[in-house]
C-alpha cells in the first residue's frame, strides 16, 4: 500500500485526516491510516526489541494536541500491544517532558506533526537517551516500514480493519503522567542551572528568584491549545517567583496558526501591550510554542518604543547563544573549549557572537536530529557544547537536553536579565559586552532592549516567509543541484560588476549532509542535502550566503539569504537572484 509519509530521521509526516484537508481539524483518520499506523507501531516494536534485547520492552508513548492524535494512539497502542511491546500512555505531553521521561524507559513513541498545520500528524521515534533516532537508526526504521508497506495484502487490511473496530480508545494513566511531569520539572532544573546536583541547582534558581523579587516578572504565554497546557509551565515558572498569565490554555483548543513565526506571536504581542496599558508593568516578556511545545519565539516589551514587538527567530536564537555561553563564564571564568552546533541556514552572526565569546561553531544538515548528533560527536571530541539547535528555525536544545525547549529559551533569558553584576562578579550582559568589545554598552539598569541592540546585524529571510518556499518540478534534487551549479557559475560572471558593487567579490560552496559539512566541494550533487553559497568581500570575509534544501517534513523546497548589517535591499536582491537561477535550472 502507498503510505504517503515524508520519512525522515527528525520524524515522520502526513495529513492524517481522512477527508486529505491539511487545515482540517477533524479527528476521523480513515482506514488507510489506520492500517499505517499499525505499521509502524508494529516496526518500531520490532526495532525496539532488537536494539535492546528484551522480550517485552517499555515504550512511553504520547501525542500533542492535534485532534487526530488520540485515534492514531489507540492503533499505536495496539500494535505494540500485540508484539509484546509494554506500552506507557501519557496522553498530551509536550516533546521534552516525554524525551525526558523516556530516559526511565526503553524508548518513546509521540505522535505530533510539530509546528505543521493542525490536520497534519505525525511520528517521532527515540530510545532512552532523550532524543530522536540518530541518522542510521532511522535509516533502519524507514526501510523496515517501506517493506511492511510494500507486503501488506489487501486481505490482511481487510483483517486489520476487522480487528481495529473491536478496539476502544485508551484513556491516559494518570499515575505515569505525574510522574512524567515529575520527571521533566527535575530534568529543566538541571538543563537551566547546567548543574547535576541539586543544592548547586538550588544556588543559580535563588540567584533568579532574588532578582525576580527585587524587580517582578511576568511571563505571558499564548499556549495555542498546545501541549504546553499540559506541561509544567503553570507550576515550574512561578516556583521560580515569575508571575505567568497564560492564554489560551486549553489543550487541544488551538484557536489559530500553529508555526510560531511573527505572524502568530500577535496575540502573545497583543495581550502584553494591554496588560501594560493596565498599568502591569512587570509582563515584559512572552512566548508562545507550537502545538508539540518544544519550540517557542518570543515577544518582549521594548521600553523604548512601548511597544510589545515578536523577536525574529533567528534573534531568539542569538540572544540564547549569547546567554548560555556568557553564563558558562558566569559559572566559571576559564571556561574552555566552548563550542555551539547549528544548521546549515543558521544566519552568521552566530559566529560572530561564538567568536567573542572563544566558541566554536560547527554546523549540520537540517533536521533538528542532524545537530543533536552534531552535539553528541562535539562532546565525544572533548567540546563544551552547551547550547546547539536550529537558529533557522527558532528555539534552542541546551544541555543535557536533546530536544528544544521554550522553558529553556526563556529562561536562558530570564538568567540574561537576573544573573547580572554583584560584589562578587560580573553579570552574564557585563561578560558579553566586555568579550564582544562593546563595554561602552553596558549599562547597571540594562533591559532587553538594550541586549538586542548589541547583536550583530544580519537581514535574513524568514522561514515562514512566502518568497522562502518554492514548488520545483525536478525529482531528482542532486540534478537540480547540479544545474544550479551551472546556470549560478555563468550568472555570477556575467554580472561580476553588480556583486562587486554590493561588496561581494567571490563566493565558496558548503554542502551539508547529516552531521557532515563540506567546503568548497566542485560537486554540487549532494541529494536532498543542503547547499549554501558563502558569499566574500574583497579581503575574503563572509558577508552574506544563499541556501536551499528540499524540505524534510513538507513536499516544498526552501531557500533563505542572511546578509550581514540591517541591508534588506541586498538580502531581496540575492534571494530574488536565487530563485531566478533555480527556475532556470528546473528547466
Amino acid at each position: 500500500m502507498e503510505h504517503n509519509m515524508i520519512l525522515s530521521a527528525s520524524g515522520w509526516r502526513k495529513i492524517f485526516t481522512e477527508d486529505k484537508n491539511g487545515e482540517s481539524s477533524s479527528k476521523e483518520i480513515g482506514n488507510d491510516n489506520k492500517i499505517l499506523s499499525y505499521l509502524i507501531g508494529s516496526t518500531f516494536s520490532e526495532y525496539i526489541k532488537s536494539v535492546t534485547g528484551k522480550a517485552s520492552p517499555e515504550v512511553v508513548i504520547a501525542t500533542d494536541t492535534r485532534p487526530t492524535g488520540a485515534e492514531i494512539a489507540r492503533v499505536i497502542l495496539n500494535a505494540c500491544s500485540c508484539n509484546e511491546i509494554k506500552p506507557v500512555y501519557l496522553g498530551y505531553a509536550s516533546a521534552p517532558e516525554i524525551m525526558a521521561y523516556a530516559k526511565n524507559f526503553d524508548g518513546f513513541i509521540y505522535i505530533s506533526a510539530s509546528h505543521n498545520p493542525v490536520g497534519h500528524n505525525g511520528i517521532k521515534f527515540g530510545l532512552s537517551d532523550g532524543g530522536v533516532l540518530e541518522g542510521g537508526e532511522a535509516k533502519k526504521v524507514i526501510e523496515s516500514f517501506k517493506k511492511k508497506c510494500a507486503e501488506i495484502t489487501q486481505d490482511e487490511q481487510a483483517a486489520l480493519l476487522k480487528k481495529l473496530e473491536g478496539i476502544p480508545a485508551v484513556g491516559a494513566a494518570k499515575y505515569y503522567k505525574k510522574q512524567s511531569l515529575k520527571s521533566y520539572e527535575k530534568f529543566i532544573r538541571h538543563v537551566i542551572s547546567g548543574c547535576e546536583k541539586p543544592a548547586a541547582q538550588k544556588v543559580i534558581f535563588n540567584e533568579i528568584k532574588k532578582a525576580c523579587k527585587k524587580n517582578p516578572l511576568t511571563l505571558v504565554c499564548d499556549m495555542n491549545g498546545s501541549a504546553r497546557g499540559a506541561s509544567i509551565d503553570k507550576k515550574f515558572i512561578p516556583s521560580c517567583k515569575i508571575k505567568l498569565e497564560s492564554f489560551n490554555d486549553i489543550p487541544g483548543q488551538i484557536v489559530h496558526a500553529i508555526i510560531p513565526e511573527p505572524e502568530n506571536l500577535v496575540h502573545c504581542a497583543d495581550k502584553m501591550q494591554q496588560m501594560q496599558k493596565d498599568g502591569i508593568t512587570s509582563a515584559l516578556l512572552g512566548y508562545m510554542p507550537d502545538c508539540d511545545g518544544d519550540r517557542g519565539n518570543i515577544v518582549y516589551w521594548n521600553e523604548k518604543t512601548q511597544t510589545a514587538q515578536p523577536i525574529p527567530a533567528q534573534e531568539v536564537f542569538a540572544l540564547c547563544v549569547m546567554a548560555e555561553l556568557s553564563f558558562e563564564y558566569w559559572k566559571n571564568p576559564s571556561a574552555k573549549n566552548l563550542a555551539v552546533a547549528v544548521n546549515c541556514p543558521t544566519s552568521m552572526r552566530i559566529d560572530e557572537i561564538a567568536s567573542s565569546l572563544g566558541a566554536k561553531v560547527f554546523r549540520a544538515e537540517v533536521g533538528e536530529a542532524n545537530v543533536v548528533n552534531l552535539a553528541r560527536e562535539k562532546r565525544a571530541e572533548g567540546f563544551n557544547v552547551r547550547i546547539f539547535g536550529e537558529g533557522s528555525n527558532g528555539g534552542n536544545i541546551t544541555y543535557p537536553s536533546a530536544v528544544r525547549d521554550p522553558v529553556a529559551t526563556i529562561f536562558a533569558l530570564v538568567k540574561l536579565l537576573s544573573l547580572r553584576d554583584t560584589k562578587n562578579g560580573e553579570g552574564l550582559f557585563h561578560i558579553w559586552c566586555k568579550k564582544s568589545g562593546q563595554e561602552d554598552k553596558y549599562r547597571n539598569d540594562f533591559t532587553l532592549a538594550d541586549v538586542i541592540s548589541t547583536l550583530p546585524a544580519y537581514t535574513t529571510t524568514g522561514v515562514s516567509e512566502d518568497r522562502a518556499v518554492l514548488q520545483v518540478k525536478m525529482e531528482d534534487k542532486g540534478k537540480l543541484k547540479e544545474n544550479f551549479k551551472t546556470e549560478f557559475e555563468k550568472f555570477f560572471s556575467d554580472r561580476k560588476a553588480e556583486f562587486e558593487t554590493e561588496g561581494i567579490f567571490s563566493w565558496t560552496c558548503c554542502l551539508t549532509n547529516g552531521t557532515k559539512e563540506t567546503v568548497g566541494d566542485e560537486n554540487w550533487n549532494n541529494a536532498n542535502g543542503g547547499l549554501k553559497v558563502r558569499f566574500h568581500d574583497k579581503n575574503g570575509n563572509p558577508v552574506a550566503f544563499i541556501w536551499m534544501r528540499p524540505s524534510g517534513t513538507e513536499p516544498v523546497f526552501r531557500v533563505m539569504c542572511d546578509v550581514k548589517g540591517n541591508n534588506q535591499n541586498l538580502e531581496k536582491k540575492l534571494l530574488q537572484w536565487e530563485t531566478e537561477i533555480l527556475k532556470k535550472a528546473d528547466e
